[in-house]
């Protein structure tokens, strides 16, 4: 049988790129962090731990950004992962008819562009004259109107049900890939010994479906931790900063010309993001192997 080892030579241009294009950018990123780096000069000091005092002390609230930031990213690790099981396990053993039609429905979202769904619902949720509230007050249901995006308590949960709507089906896709791939054999089983459809859950179908469950966690977490363009298209970190996120505080700073601040805080988000991330697959292995 013939060695299929491809020569290392062949992953030199690829290894090139990846550290040309990242891993040095974040070297210099960690560096400049430290520094007093801005746009309003070409000189450059070290500062130590000064931007980091800054963002945990300053009056502009980096560690609401913070906040928000995990309260959105938990809501929506939350909300996705709930809905997307209860869909993928209707689209697989519940629905029999079109249920492919229904699937690629379902999926639709995550194929459109963020900044179209931003804008169309943008316009759904206009307090005065949004597609929601109008039809909310045509059938008498006028104490459920809300501001829905200008209100300090209802703009971050709508932010957050609008990326759930946009996100659920991308999710639901890859645990029906997990579902289909459970033996049928263990459901059959357990009917013979008469398991009802709940202990079928929580015995069968969760306990396989753990190793999946681990992989969309930690892309809603990345991703939840780092969102940006939703917030910016649909509030602008508004009303006030009740919807600021790290990722629109670092565009606000680097659009200012505070550099360093900036590069400060995206490094902050960039070692809690290794560290949930670590947390999280340890943590679900764990259950997996229980």
């Amino acid at each position: 049988m013939k060695d299929r080892t491809y020569p290392f030579y062949f992953v030199i241009v690829a290894l090139l790129l990846y550290g040309v294009f990242f891993v040095l950018p974040s070297i210099m990123g960690f560096y400049y962090a430290f520094t007093d780096w801005n746009s309003y000069t070409t000189e450059i000091n070290w500062v130590g731990f000064d931007n980091f005092t800054t963002i945990f002390t300053s009056t502009k609230s980096y560690v609401s950004y913070i906040r928000n930031t995990v309260v959105f990213t938990v809501s929506t690790i939350f909300l996705k992962t709930v809905l997307a099981l209860g869909m993928a396990i209707l689209l697989t053993d519940g629905v029999r008819r079109f249920r492919n039609f229904y699937r690629a429905i379902m999926y639709l979202p995550a194929v459109l562009p963020v900044l179209v769904i931003s804008l169309i619902f943008k316009s759904i949720l206009n307090p005065a004259t949004g597609l929601l509230n109008t039809a909310l007050r045509g059938v008498g249901l006028d104490f459920l109107a809300q501001k829905w995006l200008v209100d300090l308590n209802w703009a971050l949960p709508s932010v957050i049900g609008v990326d759930t709507w946009r996100g659920v089906g991308y999710i639901m896709v890859i645990l029906i890939a997990g579902l289909q791939a459970i033996p049928r054999e263990y459901y059959e089983a357990a009917a013979i010994d008469g398991a009802n459809k709940w202990q079928t859950f929580v015995r069968i179908t969760l306990p396989l479906l753990m190793p999946v469950l681990t992989v969309t966690t930690v892309l809603n977490l990345l991703y939840g931790l780092k969102v940006f363009d939703i917030v910016y298209v649909l509030t602008n970190g508004g009303p006030g900063r009740a919807t600021e996120t790290v990722y629109t505080a670092v565009f606000q700073d680097f659009s200012k010309g505070r550099d360093g601040i900036a590069t400060a805080l995206s490094t902050v988000l960039f070692l809690v993001m290794i560290v949930l991330g670590y947390l999280v697959i340890r943590l679900m292995h764990r259950e997996e192997v229980e």
